[in-house]
């Protein structure tokens, strides 16, 4: 337990920014799942709109320090793949299952 004035702010302050990082983490994961979602079912135009848009928020993300610029750039990698896919054969994929460890 802190017992100095600014040990206890700084509980305050690392409580607040855990909070609003897994907000952010959230927000990305829920993105790339909706992604994932449209590029099984959804036209063209709307993989393309929700990848640009999943893009910008997996930058952000990584940004801000919630995640590291190598694992953004691996993420949309990975995204960009499955859109490449998509757009080129113009035909439904789908998701493919992650084997999680842990």
């Amino acid at each position: 337990m802190a017992h100095s004035l600014s040990a206890k702010k700084r509980v305050r302050q690392n409580e607040k920014r855990n909070a609003r990082n897994r907000w952010r983490k959230a927000a990305m994961r829920e993105a790339i799942k909706d992604l994932i979602e449209k590029v099984s079912h959804g036209t063209i135009d709307e993989v393309k709109a929700a990848f640009k848009a999943t893009q910008k928020l997996i930058d952000r993300t990584a940004a801000k320090g919630v995640i590291h610029k190598n694992q953004a750039a691996r993420r949309k990698s990975r995204l960009n793949a499955r859109v490449k896919v998509r757009v080129v054969s113009n035909i439904q994929v789908q998701p493919r299952k992650t084997n999680k460890k842990g």
